[in-house]
């Protein structure tokens, strides 16, 4: 159906280098043979597209996403006619990189993604047309099953806002058809005369739609395979009243009229190995954040393997549960129990429909919460501070302070709601104890504030008026898995000891500012470090020191810019001419792909020209559905870790704070840092999704049975005002595992 590109024999030849088109690595070679100048166009060329899909994209302003794009010239087409909000994917980082370079200077506003089609790192709805060009195609094969085309499916039909269109030019063949059953109808939009086929082809297309839709239409518009209670008591599911291990389905509750709130739901009979259970049956509703909106969308809820969790969790042989939405938003957790309860009863298994059946919720363990400030970021979207009272607090600090109501401040994301960015203790500072006018207090908030835009102040969160004012207290971490970071340094320890004994410092970069809290903590206790940090977000820099009291001097420094480049430039600082540039970062023209998804053309300057000693990444995914809260993927990709090895120091030590909850996730991760660094270590901290990896590339290394005298090293380096933080730290290094 349609044009090939010039040099129809060469063209062949490198599409032999495919074979199987659902292969990264294979289309990361065509790419390469090929080059960025050589565009190859599926299908059918721009002049016969122009006219149909100009009618089909308008308005201008229209969010497009092209997944697949490969180093076809559409995209660029496009946008010269006009669309400039195009965002482009693909899972070959040479295309991609080939193209950002092609794209940069001549169409800024476009952007470029590494991306697997299948799983895209995208909110719902963030599109307006979502534009295929072959991509179904290749994921269809006939011999692979529909498999990866219904998971491509399922992702269009997620990111497209309502009203949005699909568009995919297609060969139409039967199995891509009979197999996209994500699909409720499909037009044809194209001018047979405007694509290169003949009349027969034509006509068998258009044959071939027709009958689909009319299948699709008989089968109530393919019911999108959630079962109705009535589904499901004339046995859809099989026999509802006996458990059946590893069974899962969706359903609707309430929605036809019987019940005030309808919603979603996922039925699931807890696996053979779980167990013992403490209930037959029992309700989950995913938790709304404390703004009201749906958590739905996070991994830990929306996957498969994340609800798997959340059953083992429950004790629950049978778990229902329900996916609240936006149209919740105003409606109390009684109301929605009381509502639903005769529905789930229905579902209970055995013969106790009459029993009672608990309804469960997560719970975030706060007794009292204050938002501070809110800010809105072109690059992070909306940030929370919040001053917190938790129902219980640590008993290592419950021991420094037996008296107080702690309270805490944090930074929290709204993209990632179930995670705390950063939090630090609130102290009363008991230097101050004049009473602010309101008059004072607000002439100083004016004076330093309002020339900062996006901000929008609801009040300071501290206690101006009762003679001790609360300030950030940054001689305690509050967050373990800084503890655990920090216990990390134990690896170096005899590295660290050299360097304090000669009146030297140690380099150290975190990437990933936060509040501040960690950069401050370390620049306290551990002076022998020259500590800089990198945050590519200047609005988190502003939060940092206005409301976590975080300060720059000459040995702690922040630079904002891309961590990835930063560090990049950190090993060409160096070593230009030695290093390979891996990934999408192109050292002729210092242009990458940042990790907002925008194109841009930048190089960071690099303070000071040696190795880094201790390297942190401590940073978020902006994608909660991914299944890898932080860090970004980009921190994890094996060229990243290439770099890294190169920028640290022989004795360094690189540190990764992981938090995902797929088992999956994390051994690829543990895997890929294997096969880098020359030791590998682990910790795993108690009660909590974190955990924190230490790479280090020196052929010495600690055994198990010295970690302990490496811990008292640690000890006797560090600072600390309250020894109950000290030993919280040194028994945390005591726990680091060896994993290589």
């Amino acid at each position: 159906m349609g044009k090939k590109n010039k040099n129809e024999s060469s063209s062949s030849d490198l599409l032999q280098t495919l074979g199987d088109f659902t292969s990264k690595e294979n289309w990361d070679k065509f790419f390469t043979i090929r080059g960025c100048d050589d565009s190859f166009e599926w299908y059918a060329e721009w002049p016969q597209l122009r006219g149909p899909l100009l009618s089909l994209l308008a308005p201008p302003s229209a969010q497009i996403l092209v997944p697949g794009c490969g180093n076809s010239r559409l995209s660029e087409h496009l946008y010269d006619a006009g669309f400039h909000g195009i965002t482009n994917i693909d899972f070959s980082k040479v295309v991609i990189s080939d193209m950002l370079r092609r794209n940069v200077r001549d169409r800024p506003d476009m952007r470029w993604r590494v991306m697997d089609m299948t799983n895209m790192q995208f909110t719902d709805e963030s599109f307006d047309v979502v534009l295929d060009k072959g991509g179904l195609d290749a994921l269809m094969e006939p011999e692979l099953g529909p498999k990866l085309g219904n998971q491509y499916l399922s992702e269009v039909k997620r990111l497209l806002k309502t009203g949005g269109k699909f568009i995919c030019l297609t060969l139409a063949e039967s199995h891509v058809l009979d197999d996209t059953s994500v699909l409720h109808q499909i037009t044809s939009s194209f001018n047979r005369s405007s694509l290169d086929c003949n009349k027969s082809q034509a006509f068998g297309i258009h044959e071939a739609l027709e009958k689909e839709n009319q299948i699709r239409s008989e089968y109530s518009n393919g019911s999108d395979i959630l079962y109705s209670l009535e589904d499901l008591q004339l046995g859809a599911k099989g026999d509802l009243k006996r458990l059946s291990h590893g069974r899962r389905f969706e359903l609707a509750l309430g929605v036809h009229g019987d019940s005030q709130f309808g919603c979603r739901a996922v039925l699931l009979d807890a696996r053979e190995d779980c167990g013992p259970f403490i209930y037959n049956c029992g309700v989950f509703i995913v938790p709304k954040n404390f703004r009201f909106q749906t958590r739905a969308h996070e991994w830990l809820f929306s996957s498969e393997e994340g609800q798997w969790m959340v059953v083992e969790s429950s004790k629950a042989a049978r778990l229902i549960m329900v996916l609240l939405d936006t149209s919740h938003a105003n409606a109390s957790m009684d109301d929605i129990q009381k509502d639903l309860s005769p529905l789930v009863k229905q579902l209970a298994p055995g013969n106790e429909s009459g029993a009672q059946i608990p309804f469960m919720m997560a719970s975030d363990g706060i007794k009292q919460r204050n938002i501070v400030h809110q800010v809105s970021s072109s690059l992070t979207g909306s940030i929370i501070v919040e001053d917190v009272v938790y129902e219980n607090v640590d008993a290592d600090i419950s021991r420094l302070w037996p008296s107080e109501d702690l309270k805490f401040r944090r930074l929290v994301f709204q993209r990632t709601q179930g995670l705390v960015q950063s939090e630090a203790l609130l102290m009363k500072d008991v230097s101050s104890h004049k009473i602010v006018s309101e008059t004072d207090r607000k002439k100083a908030v004016s004076s330093s504030k309002s020339k900062r835009r996006g901000f929008q102040r609801q009040n300071d969160g501290n206690d101006f008026y009762s003679g001790n004012r609360l300030k950030v207290y940054h001689g305690y971490l509050a967050s373990s898995y800084h503890t655990g970071i920090i216990s990390g340094f134990s690896l170096i320890s005899s590295y660290l000891e050299s360097v304090a004994s000669t009146a030297k410092t140690a380099k150290a970069v975190i990437i990933g500012l936060g509040a501040g809290v960690l950069p401050m903590f370390l620049r306290a206790c551990m002076p022998l470090l020259d500590i800089e940090v990198v945050e590519l977000d200047d609005i988190m820099l502003n939060l940092a020191r206005d409301y976590f009291a975080f300060t720059e001097d000459t040995n702690l420094k922040v630079h904002v810019a891309d961590g990835i480049q930063f560090v990049r430039e950190i090993t060409n600082s160096f070593a230009a001419d030695e290093l390979p540039v891996h990934g999408n970062f192109n050292a002729s023209d210092n242009t990458r792909l940042p990790l907002n998804g925008s194109c841009s053309a930048s190089s960071t300057k690099v303070v000071g020209s040696s190795r880094v000693d201790v390297l942190i990444i401590d940073v978020d995914s902006s994608d909660s559905s991914s299944g890898m809260t932080c860090p970004a993927a980009d921190f994890v990709e094996e060229s990243f870790l290439l770099t890294v090895k190169n920028a640290i120091s022989e004795q360094g030590l690189f540190i990764v704070n992981l938090v995902s909850r797929s088992q999956a996730i994390k051994d690829m991760v543990i895997s890929r840092m294997k096969t880098v660094f020359s030791h590998l270590f682990c910790l795993q901290l108690e009660e909590d999704v974190n955990i924190v990896l230490f790479g280090l590339c020196s052929e010495s290394c600690i055994k198990d049975d010295h970690l302990t005298e490496a811990a008292a090293r640690l000890e006797k380096l560090v600072k600390f005002q309250h020894p109950q933080i000290s030993q919280s730290i040194i028994e945390s290094a005591k726990k680091i595992k060896y994993l290589k």
